[in-house]
Parts: structure tokens; sequence; C-alpha cells
């Protein structure tokens, strides 16, 4: 009761506030609760789910395994499913701090091969799939993971190179970041699908998953490189005096010193663009790449499943949601581990 006081009823505005809000709560909480779970149907067929009042989520579980694969062939979806066990298992060791080393780093170097030779195919008796295939959420978690794991460092080379005192590099990493912010996504997407395979020799072609991959990776870095190269401005002036004095090299005073301070010091911000990073692999879909997003809207061209586009979208947003909070949560995690003054 002190707890309801002090935090929902302190004030006569606060207990207006919290009034209100629990009004809006009953209004719609309960209907949802109802429409998504009661009355809602799980395994009926879409004829039996069009006279029904509650959601229908046979949608999803008839249409599943396109969803989460698109067009990658039927019988061989446990090649793309164990690529995703790899990674979802890599990246919960990487979570943990106990388990990172030496060790750690070179199931990274030999998982990203054997996940390539999974999805790919054509060796080892695995029959090759084409990349165009490739779809649903493994082409989503290709483009995020590895889009992000090479922006962060890109970005980095990029701040310091804004600072630097050489001008020739410094003018060129000036003009890459204002450039690339100076446009939306959707734009280097389209120029990487269009435009950019007119300047190639005739004969010769980028993959477009590449495309896109290498467009997420510079778009995502010059924003990256503005956070960094504000977490570098921010340091103490007694810092680099410090590194100077110790006789280090601006590569090891960097290095040593001055990164590890300055990413710390950036960590909630940088996250912030990973995680609309990660979201805005979405718009691949404007380039015809088959990413969850896609596959979902092609079960709903369906004229079987026509009209149950909410229940679709709120998987999808659920997908969506799991990877930003891990994300979030995982750099407040970072950050407490590495907070010296507790």
């Amino acid at each position: 009761m002190k707890w309801i006081k002090k935090n929902l009823f302190s004030t006569p505005f606060n207990s207006a506030l919290t009034v209100i809000t629990l009004f809006i709560l009953f209004k719609t909480i309960p209907p949802f609760i109802k429409w998504a779970f009661i009355e809602s149907s799980w395994f009926a067929e879409s004829e039996v789910c069009k006279s029904g009042s509650g959601a229908c989520w046979s949608v999803i579980t008839y249409n599943l395994r396109f969803i989460i694969f698109g067009f990658y062939p039927y019988e061989e979806h446990w090649r793309p499913f164990v690529s995703m066990i790899i990674l979802f298992t890599l990246l919960y060791f990487t979570r943990n701090k106990k388990y990172r080393s030496k060790a750690l780093l070179y199931f990274w170097i030999a998982g990203l091969p054997v996940m390539g030779i999974f999805m790919k195919g054509g060796i080892f008796g695995l029959v090759s799939v084409n990349s165009a295939n490739w779809g649903g959420l493994p082409l989503t978690l290709l483009l995020a993971v590895f889009g992000l794991a090479a922006a962060y460092p890109l970005g980095i080379m990029l701040a310091l190179g804004r600072l630097s005192k050489m001008p020739a590099i410094k003018a060129l990493c000036i003009v890459y970041i204002e450039l690339i912010r100076g446009v939306p996504l959707i734009s280097l997407l389209f120029m990487s699908s269009i435009i950019f395979p007119l300047f190639l020799p005739e004969g010769v072609t980028i993959d477009k998953i590449i495309r896109a991959q290498v467009a997420i990776i510079l778009f995502t870095a010059a924003y990256v490189a503005e956070v960094v190269r504000g977490g570098l401005q921010g340091m103490n002036k007694g810092q680099y005096e410090a590194a100077a004095s110790l006789g280090l090299n601006y590569y090891l005073s960097m290095r040593l010193i001055i990164l590890p301070q300055a990413l710390k010091i950036v960590i909630p911000p940088t996250v912030s663009i990973l995680i609309s990073a990660f979201k805005d692999t979405s718009l691949v879909v404007i380039i015809a790449l088959y990413d969850i997003l896609k596959t979902s809207q092609t079960v709903l061209s369906n004229p079987k499943w026509m009209g149950f586009s909410p229940e679709v979208y709120i998987f999808i947003a659920v997908l969506y949601f799991a990877g930003c909070f891990s994300m979030s949560s995982f750099s407040r995690k970072l950050e407490e581990e590495l907070d010296r003054e507790k």
C-alpha cells in the first residue's frame, strides 16, 4: 500500500493519470485477450476461421514453414534450420561473459562457413540451392547479424578517420558520412538493386543479397561513426596526454586507452542505432527479397487466407520485438559488466 500511494497516488495529477491508465487498460486488455486466446482458432481451416469471432492463428500454423523459410526447397528445410540453431548457439555463448574466450572466436570462424555450406550446398552431398530461393527468417538474420557485425568496426574506422589530422583521409570520411546520412536506406537499396548492375561489365553479376547486405552495412556504418565520434570527442584530454606520456603510438593509445573508454560511453546510442538497423532490414521487401515480412505478405495474398493480416503482422511484430529486446537487454548487461564504479 505504501508503494502504491508513493508511486501511483502521490499527487492529484498522478492519481488522475493512474485512474485514466487503468480505465484504458480495462477497455483494451480484456477484449484483446478474449479475441487472441479465448475465442481464437489455432488449427482450423480458413473457412471455419472466417465464421468465428476470434483470432485465426491457423494462418500462422498452416503456413509457418513458408513464413520461416520462404521458397527454400521444402525437403531441405532442415538445412536453414540447422544454420539458425548454430547462429543462435553462438550468440547465446557470446552473450555470457564466462564463455567469451579465444575458443569462442574460433567457433565463430568455423561456424560461419559451416552455416554458408548448409545454406548454399553443392558439396558434401548437399543439393545446391540458389540464393534467389533464400528467404524468411534465415535471410532476415543473415542481413541483420552480419550487417551489424560488419558495420560496427567500419563505423569506428570512419570515426577515427573523421578525427584524423591527415586532410585527405578526413575529407573522404566527412564526405562519405554526410553523403550516406543525407539519403534514406531505401534509395541505397534501389541503387544496389537497379542502378549498380548497370555499371558492371557484360556477363558479370553480383548476387542481390550481397548487394543489399553491402547497402545496409554502408548505411549503418555512417550512423555508428557519428556516435563513436561523439564518444571520442567526449574523452578527457588528460587521457590522450597520459597515453602520450607512456610513449604509446597512435595505434596503441587508441586500442588500449581511448577506444575502450569511448566505446563504453556510447553503448546506449550505439545499440539504438543497431536496433534501428535490425528493423530496417525489413525494407529489403521493396527490392523483392523474400525476408520474413515478404513471405508473410505472400501468404496474405493467397485468397484462402485473405483478411487475416492482423494475426500475421502480430506474429511478425513479436519476432522483431524478440530480436530488439535481446539486443537491448544485452547492452544493459554489457554496461553493468563494464561499470568499474560498482
